[in-house]
């Protein structure tokens, strides 16, 4: 009995697919301008009603399928908008992040060539032993032969030629 159940459910969805199969795929295209996608969204329909052991009603049979075929292309409008979206965003930050990038390499660069100008260069050994090499005050002070406050003085001389260069660019 299930067999012949199915069998007549297989050959009513059949019917309906020769019957109905243009008008869904015409509506399919207006909505997506698609027509592999299209085509892919008609099946589907058609495939959910296989699964689905809800009995058709024929008077409404038309306008369900076309209703069927219209949410699935809202369905699929709306992921492509959120995809778009999310696109959009992404290239956004990237070049945001390209630029923020420029700008950092260019400090960069600007501040290197701050450093290799530092006068005196006491004062540019300094600021390198103590940012790029980690030594504290009394490590610098012992590999220079000269005192902590001398040490300190040759940094904050550095800095403060530092931030001018940086300001001035």
């Amino acid at each position: 009995m299930y067999i012949e159940c199915m069998t007549d459910r297989k050959r009513q969805i059949e019917r309906l697919f020769r019957q109905h199969y243009r008008d869904m795929y015409r509506l399919a295209c207006i909505l997506l301008h698609d027509e592999q996608e299209s085509m892919d969204i008609v099946h589907d329909v058609f495939a959910r009603l296989l699964v689905d052991s809800k009995p058709l009603d024929e008077a409404t049979v038309r306008s369900f399928l076309l209703s069927s075929v219209r949410n699935q292309c809202l369905n699929v409008i709306r992921d492509r908008q959120i995809d778009e979206r999310a696109r959009q965003r992404l290239m956004l930050e990237s070049e945001v992040s390209n630029q923020d990038a420029e700008d950092i390499e260019a400090d960069i660069n600007i501040l290197h060539q701050g450093i290799a100008d530092l006068v005196p260069p006491a004062c540019r050994e300094v600021i390198v032993l103590h940012y790029r090499d980690g030594l504290t005050y009394r490590e610098i002070a012992e590999r220079l032969s000269v005192s902590e406050t001398t040490v300190y003085k040759h940094l904050r001389n550095a800095l403060d030629q530092l931030r001018l260069t940086l300001k001035t660019t």
